[in-house]
């Protein structure tokens, strides 16, 4: 008997001696992975604060902190303007694109009407389609619609954010959440007399806070550093985003990294207090909702 029980705890020692191993393989990876995701990051600052010949050496920090550099991005890189217009094209974009994916979502949850399914299937196939693709059928669409519109879209907000307000991502994301709300909820709201509107508005939206906070949060993401877009539908500094104004550091005499840094860290700091404060929303909404049917 008390050989019995040496042996299971002999067992049972390997097996917390095993696991104790898996841990640490688990943590030194999870360790070396947040390293490579950092390097990029801590190597763009710190090469924001570096000499012209400094960002072109080797040296991976400056040996003395330039802080002009990033005075010099603002003045010169126009990125005052530019990030005035940044901050309307996202707004625009932010409002466009929740309203749309919103009634689209609860509409294909809550919903029933003749091809429901598949159009929800066909446009989820789209998701497969290369961005790049779509770019010149987007361009000579808004081409077309700014002449046959009273508004212009080419040099002008329309053409930066419409076509964006429809994302599949945020309409399967929102849909996927939706479908979840107990049915009995709508039959209490309709004994109340609430259409899909009211129901919409009371009950479905306030219970949806934390995948509305993604679609946020990524809908700002994309509008925000847009630049192949821009770029095609802009020819003027009017409506031109932050992320075009890091260009003007290229020129015909090679590029001006320290510059470029500079004006990359100027642009990304809006995303990082968006995320700091949004930061328990989105990693629980990835984690409990969306990928349930």
């Amino acid at each position: 008997m008390a050989e019995i029980t040496k042996s299971n705890q002999n067992k049972n020692k390997k097996a917390v001696s095993y696991q104790n191993m898996a841990k640490l393989f688990i943590y030194i990876f999870l360790i070396f992975g947040a390293f490579i995701s950092l390097v990029p990051f801590v190597y763009m600052i710190s090469t924001s604060f570096k000499t012209v010949g400094e960002a072109l050496g080797a040296s991976f920090f400056p040996k003395s902190l330039q802080y002009e550099n990033y005075v010099e991005a603002w003045e010169r890189a126009l990125f005052s303007r530019y990030f005035l217009n940044s901050l309307k094209i996202t707004g625009i974009s932010l409002i466009g694109s929740v309203t749309v994916s919103i009634l689209a979502a609860y509409s294909f949850a809550r919903i029933k009407f003749p091809g429901r399914d598949l159009i929800f299937g066909i446009m989820l196939s789209t998701m497969m389609i290369p961005a790049m693709v779509t770019i010149i059928p987007n361009f000579l669409t808004v081409t077309w619609l700014g002449r046959i519109m009273p508004i212009q879209w080419i040099n002008n907000w329309p053409a930066l954010t419409v076509p964006f307000m429809g994302s599949v991502f945020n309409i399967f994301l929102l849909r996927q959440f939706f479908a979840q709300i107990p049915d009995e909820l709508f039959d209490a709201a309709r004994m109340d007399g609430a259409g899909h509107f009211r129901f919409l508005m009371q009950i479905v939206i306030p219970l949806s806070k934390a995948p509305l906070m993604v679609i946020l949060v990524l809908t700002f993401m994309g509008s925000w550093n847009s630049l192949a877009w821009p770029l095609l539908v802009t020819s003027t500094p009017d409506w031109r985003p932050i992320s075009v104004g890091l260009l003007n550091f290229i020129g015909e005499a090679g590029q001006e990294f320290n510059l470029i840094m500079a004006g990359a860290v100027i642009s990304i700091i809006p995303i990082l207090i968006i995320y700091f404060f949004t930061q328990k929303q989105f990693t629980e909404s990835i984690a409990r909702s969306g990928l349930k049917g």
